[in-house]
């Protein structure tokens, strides 16, 4: 049974990784326009994705964490 939770994990830090690194990727545009180069991202939104990275990892560590604490019992 802990087996199925880690891999649960792992798959969920997975689908929370995709998810933030495509907010961070979509919130970070810049336009050139005549020689001015024009920032339009959206800071709040790339916060919220980079803490769905950091979540992503810690919930990825955990899942490991998990799997290889049932192996070795």
């Amino acid at each position: 049974m802990s087996k199925f939770i880690g891999a649960v994990l792992i798959l969920i830090s997975l689908l929370i990784g995709y998810i933030g690194i495509n907010k961070i990727d979509d919130n970070a545009k810049e336009v050139n326009l005549l020689g001015l180069r024009i920032d339009v991202s959206n800071e709040s939104e790339k916060q919220q994705g980079y803490l769905y990275v950091g979540l992503a990892v810690l919930l990825f560590s955990g899942g490991i964490f998990v799997v290889n604490k049932t192996t070795k019992a």
